[in-house]
């Protein structure tokens, strides 16, 4: 498949010169992204909040992207606009105001400001009803959601030791932990409102980090056990050869969600530019991250840890 290798398949750039430098800034972006997740926190939106939810019907339908700019220029940012029924229909929930509490005469107010931002010319909107809700995502939902990544977690350390090594599993989860954590942490930082989709892009960064760094770690189990060399140097060579893959796979992924973040609307921005953060730390951190973390103290792997099964010996002994 030599036209779709982007580097050549014994390419010898020096990754593992760099483990040391590669780590201290994982390490401190790390630190970064936790930091301002407990001081900054997050711009959560309404599916974690809750708000009020304004219906409008108006006589022709009228476009979303202009909708949210109006509503946007008349102080309601963060606003979630859909259409339903025929199409003339919109529900709007706006988050609740500073110092504001939910009641009639604020629902009042709130949908009459909505009315009067969406005046169209020639096209009014009539408000059918206002009223307040609670968020979408509460206490019990994210309980939940906790449970379910340490069964993700624990999946991943599971299969991965069976399948490989326990090291290599510790290595694996550790690094799409920090992919993770930097992403979360980058919301956090820019202050991106926080809503469902960009939990589910977040989501998607776990699957996409790990299956990188399983792809340069099945290349390193089998170097292991066919070159005679040390370990940094059969690391070194494991990430070049699958170099090529590595960077294929995360151009076209990468290609696919910038369309994603262009044409998907304004409802689809903040998954998006998750899952953008996501796969390029994703790709750096399983060369630079997830193999140099190999070479550390109880991490570090030997040839005694990737010894072939019984049934395997023989064929290892008549390997040159």
């Amino acid at each position: 498949m030599k036209p779709f290798n982007v580097f050549p398949y014994d390419s010898n750039f020096n990754f593992m010169r760099l483990r040391w430098v590669s780590l201290s800034l994982a390490l401190g972006l790390l630190l970064v992204s936790i930091g301002a997740m407990a001081f900054k926190g997050f711009n959560f939106a309404l599916d974690f909040t809750g708000g009020t939810v304004t219906e409008l019907r108006f006589e022709r339908p009228v476009d979303i992207d202009d909708v949210r700019s109006r509503l946007d220029n008349a102080g309601f940012s963060g606003a979630q606009v859909q259409t339903f029924g025929s199409g003339n229909d919109l529900l709007i929930r706006l988050q609740p105001k500073e110092g504001s509490e939910p009641g009639a005469d604020e629902q009042h107010n709130t949908a009459q400001a909505v009315q009067k931002a969406l005046a169209f010319e020639g096209n009014a909107g009539k408000v059918l009803r206002s009223e307040f809700v609670g968020p979408q995502v509460g206490k019990d939902l994210a309980q939940n959601g906790v449970w379910a990544l340490i069964f993700v977690v624990v999946g991943f350390l599971m299969y991965i030791s069976f399948r490989f090594e326990k090291k290599f599993a510790v290595s694996a989860v550790l690094t799409t932990l920090h992919d993770v954590v930097v992403v979360l942490g980058w919301f956090a930082i820019t202050g991106r409102e926080f809503d469902l989709t960009v939990l589910a892009g977040v989501l998607s960064v776990m699957g996409f980090s790990i299956n990188d760094t399983i792809v340069v770690f099945d290349r390193v189990r089998e170097n292991f056990r066919s070159m005679r060399a040390d370990p940094v140097s059969i690391l070194n060579t494991s990430i070049n050869q699958t170099l090529s893959r590595t960077v294929i796979t995360s151009v076209v992924a990468l290609l696919t969600v910038v369309a994603l973040y262009v044409y998907g609307g304004g409802s689809l921005e903040g998954m998006a530019e998750a899952m953008i953060v996501g796969i390029v730390l994703g790709t750096i951190s399983s060369i630079f991250v997830a193999a140099p973390l190999l070479t550390l103290g109880p991490l570090k792997v030997t040839k005694q840890d990737l010894m072939p099964k019984a049934k395997d010996e023989a064929a290892l002994a008549r390997r040159p």
